[in-house]
């Protein structure tokens, strides 16, 4: 059978060493700092982050356009022309790449995709599933790499807290009517993926150590969960300490790999710095 590549956008917080040994192709997002737009994974986000202090913005997004897309599997197709390329999306709801995906894959045959309906590490948490099982998987199709993932997508819960509410409402994903009450009342709001949307649905009052503690036992104790792995996602300024107590609460309650990631240029453009999250999956 035709070896299967696996392609998803940047924005699913995969590491790009961690792509490379999986064989993951990462297609890039896009950031605007002011009048300047630099492909997600240029900058570390907290030098990011600071030059939108400087230049007093706010950092802007933007999905991956066609030639992004383009570009990504015409050098897949040049090196590998026997290969199906799988593409693992961001959620279609939440940004134009999977169009943009679709637009760029006109008359090639051999790639197909998914909407995982999922963003940051709920992607990525499916994306490097998906590399594993087509290593360990060398004879599956693509039709059965897809209803694989499908099968995962379906059952991957992701939520986080924002570090700082702002970036939410200028990406447009947060009323000014709910920032002013959350900013007042000092809650912070868990942001969960449903429907592949954002949406805000429990609410914490409290500094973001216990917050990070009752989001997972608000996201982990609803369903029976796979204990097998969690991932976690930290961008840059969240404290060491609430590192500390998410990780040993995620191992108490029975998680046996707990792995971390860090927000790229695009998940920081939207949560900003300090912010906390995790994803897994429910048993089938």
């Amino acid at each position: 059978m035709a070896k299967i590549v696996i392609t998803a956008e940047t924005g699913c917080d995969v590491p790009r060493d961690q792509a490379a040994e999986l064989g993951i192709e990462l297609v890039p997002m896009h950031v605007i700092i002011g009048d300047r737009t630099i492909d997600d994974g240029t900058l570390p986000p907290a030098e990011m982050l600071e030059q939108c202090r400087q230049l007093v913005v706010l950092p802007r997004t933007s999905g991956c356009m066609p030639i992004d897309f383009q570009a990504v599997f015409d050098r897949i197709h040049e090196a590998k022309p026997d290969a199906q390329i799988l593409h693992v999306a961001y959620s279609a709801v939440t940004t134009c790449s999977l169009e943009s995906a679709l637009t760029a894959a006109e008359g090639r045959d051999y790639v197909s995709f998914v909407d995982t309906k999922q963003v940051t590490i709920g992607q990525g948490f499916i994306v490097t599933d998906a590399a594993r099982w087509v290593r360990a998987h060398p004879e599956a199709t693509v039709a059965e790499a897809r209803a694989h993932v499908e099968d995962l997508s379906a059952r991957t819960h992701l939520a986080f807290i924002p570090g700082d509410l702002g970036y939410l409402r200028a990406g447009g994903r947060l009323s000014n009517a709910a920032f002013v009450g959350a900013t007042l009342l000092k809650i912070k709001p868990a942001v969960e993926l449903i429907g592949g949307k954002l949406t805000a649905t429990k609410k914490m009052r409290g500094s973001m150590g216990p917050a990070a503690v009752s989001l997972i036992d608000y996201l982990a104790l609803r369903e029976e969960f796979d204990p097998e792995r969690v991932f976690f996602i930290r961008s840059s300024g969240l404290p060491e300490r609430v590192q500390e107590l998410a990780e040993a609460h995620a191992r108490e309650l029975g998680f046996k790999e707990v792995t971390w990631y860090d927000t790229g240029n695009v998940i920081t453009s939207h949560c900003g710095p300090g912010a906390f999250g995790l994803a897994f999956a429910v048993r089938a």
